[in-house]
């Protein structure tokens, strides 16, 4: 694989370690250089016919020069060595110090095991065929609904093609696949619309579009239309929520992971930036965030610093027991990175990012949470939120849950808030179930730049957040 990566931009081993001579030249003290190919097929289906096909490809490579606390960047959509060569001498600026010869390492293979393999190549599955699983997709819903009136579906086939080499000779290439399933359906009754999604998404071949995933969209998209369509506002207030397993995890990753990121520690942003090795919550609980899940959308073999993929335990037990960690944050702590230097693209350079986050397995049910609740709400489909990083304080949209009286779910509700604040909702946490769930919807984090990732959590009790509904 090395050689055609060779060839697919342009370089040798020998162009490379002259690339990264131009790099330390101005007396850098680390340098990467990080290559990227990908190429996307999207299909769109809408009004019951395919009407929507396009290709696009991104090709270029950016290259990183750090000194002290400074960090040069430069990127380019050409890989010839002219327009190369001033990418690597304009990062190179950054460390301003007096012209140094330098020598550049050889190449050393990274060492890794591949965490997504392609077990099915889109070979097997060209364009005519992935038409016919959106149309009989589509067949189906209509047929499985009366009240659906639409329906959108798009699927996205993207391959990314990566190779890194840095100051301290770590190189690797990576295959990165990633295929997406999303669709919207607007359905009526009685006079009322409404519309729900779902997605899917992995790092996988065409062994993702099976008959089960297909059968799985539409056996969900009819157990959820008519409870919405009963559903209503509830009171407002403070009151327990139960989160159900697997979605909520956005919750997890956006009101408290965030607040784990190296960078924002370092910084003195984040509201844990002197907690390390404090106890922050229950002891029942455990967070990990994970770079080796299996055909995860936020899997990485290697991060986008040559770092090998690897789980993270960031709470264990209840104690604050790692950040996550890039090159610079993990030189700044004095520790080891994590793996979770990732960038959007090579336009950008690489930042302390989630991968696939999620809180491990408690020891009861769900169903003991709810018993335990004698007035409050149950929620698991989460759409979009905001959250302040530094103080945590959040705000969740609901799509749907059901009220909790007397330990039973009653009346489906929607169209809800979940207001509280993600370091006090953590500590909030009283009860943890079994049947820890990863949410593999297409899941993108916004954080200057943009990343795939994948979050879940078993359902857990929160003894009190704010549930904005109807006025008391």
């Amino acid at each position: 694989m090395t050689e055609t990566y060779f060839d697919l931009f342009g370089v040798t081993p020998d162009k490379l370690e002259r690339l990264m001579v131009s790099a330390l030249s101005r007396g850098g003290e680390y340098a990467d250089i990080f290559f990227e190919y990908t190429t996307t097929d999207e299909m769109l289906l809408r009004d019951h016919e395919v009407n929507s096909v396009e290709s696009t490809a991104d090709y270029g490579a950016g290259i990183r020069v750090i000194r002290d606390e400074k960090t040069g960047y430069a990127f380019s959509e050409k890989t010839d060595m002219r327009d190369l060569e001033k990418a690597a001498l304009f990062a190179a600026g950054i460390a301003d110090a007096p012209a140094a010869q330098r020598t550049a390492p050889g190449l050393r293979p990274v060492q890794f095991t591949n965490h997504y393999p392609i077990l099915q190549g889109w070979d097997v599955f060209p364009l005519a065929r992935r038409k016919g699983w959106l149309t009989d997709l589509d067949r189906r819903l209509y047929e499985a609904s009366p009240c659906i009136r639409k329906v959108t579906c798009a699927l996205a086939v993207s391959i990314t093609k990566v190779m890194f080499y840095n100051s301290e000779g770590d190189f690797f290439c990576d295959l990165r696949p990633m295929t997406a399933v999303h669709l919207t359906c607007v359905a009526q009754k009685d006079g009322k619309s409404e519309m729900l999604s779902y997605s899917r998404s992995y790092r996988s071949g065409s062994e993702m579009l099976t008959d089960a995933l297909r059968d799985g969209i539409v056996s969900y998209m009819a157990s959820r239309l008519e409870p919405i369509f009963e559903a209503g506002r509830p009171k407002g207030g403070q009151m327990p929520v139960v989160l159900g397993s697997g979605s909520s995890g956005i919750l997890l990753h956006e009101a408290i992971g965030h607040a784990f990121e190296a960078d924002f520690n370092r910084k003195g942003i984040s509201i844990f930036a002197e907690r390390m090795g404090q106890k922050i919550c229950s002891e029942k609980i455990t967070v990990v965030d994970d770079g080796t899940v299996t055909g995860n959308r936020g899997a990485l073999n290697v991060d986008d610093e040559g770092i090998i993929g690897q789980k993270t335990y960031m709470v264990t037990e209840g104690v604050l027991t790692s950040y996550l960690h890039d090159r610079i944050s993990a030189r700044h702590y004095g520790v080891a990175p994590t793996g979770n230097g990732r960038r959007e693209s090579f336009r950008y350079q690489p930042i302390p990012r989630m991968r696939a986050t999620y809180m491990l397995d408690g020891d009861c049910t769900e169903e003991d949470l709810i018993r335990s609740v004698r007035k409050g709400i149950f929620v698991d489909n989460f759409t979009n939120g905001e959250v302040a990083i530094g103080e945590g304080d959040f705000t969740f949209y609901v799509k749907s849950g059901w009220m909790i009286e007397d330990g039973r779910l009653t009346a489906p509700v929607k169209d809800i808030n979940i207001i509280g604040n993600g370091p006090q909702a953590l500590a909030d946490i009283t009860g943890v179930a079994a049947g820890s769930t990863l949410d593999d919807s297409t899941w993108i984090c916004g954080k200057d730049q943009y990343c795939p990732v994948s979050c879940g959590m078993p359902s857990v009790l929160v003894s009190s957040l704010t549930v904005g509904g109807l006025s008391l």
